[in-house]
């Protein structure tokens, strides 16, 4: 990955954590460094997370998962997103990470950017090199012309825009370290 220790140097100035991992399996590893045994975890709806292989870890280990999959009704998974809102860790990504140390994500409902803007005590994103862009101007960009479209496609949305509901760039972590980055040094989700 070109330019890590900058990308890394830029992000910590923004008061985010980061660190790097040369593969998937490294950065689940990281990942569960961050998260304390027993606690709750929550995620939204991201591939990276899902490639990974961290969600098999934490169901084999000793968490409490807060998994809006498991509702059998519609507002059984509303309120489970709801609920990991207030988990100790939620897992995510981000749709595109600038070099200078900017985070950016389109949401569909709200729930994930909600948990990564206030709410859970840590934010563990796992990011792909294929999200890193130059700048700060090309993050939504890279956000609505890659990972939108191929996001809807995977969940079968006939129009990309309704997956195009909410968009948040994080440029500081007020709360110093509360989200923390790792940032792959492979191809992780959109």
């Amino acid at each position: 990955m070109e330019n890590v220790e900058k990308i890394i140097e830029n992000l910590k100035k923004r008061g985010f954590e980061a660190v790097f991992a040369k593969n998937k399996e490294e950065a689940v590893e990281k990942a569960l460094s961050f998260i304390p045994e027993a606690s709750s975890v929550s995620w939204g709806g991201s591939v990276s997370i899902e490639e990974s292989g961290l969600i098999d870890r934490l169901k084999a280990g000793n968490y409490v998962l807060i998994d809006r999959s498991t509702g059998k009704t519609p507002e059984e998974k509303y309120e489970l997103m709801r609920k990991g809102l207030t988990a100790g860790t939620f897992l995510t990504s981000f749709n595109a990470v600038s070099e200078d140390g900017v985070l950016f994500n389109i949401d569909g409902n709200g729930n994930r950017v909600a948990a990564v803007t206030f709410g859970p005590d840590s934010v563990v994103a796992l990011v792909g090199k294929n999200k890193i862009v130059k700048s700060e101007s090309e993050l939504e960009e890279r956000a609505l012309k890659i990972a939108a479209p191929r996001n809807a496609k995977r969940l079968a949305l006939s129009d990309e825009k309704d997956i195009c509901a909410v968009f948040v760039k994080h440029r500081i972590c007020r709360t110093k370290g509360r989200i923390k980055i790792i940032l792959v040094d492979e191809e992780l989700g959109y």
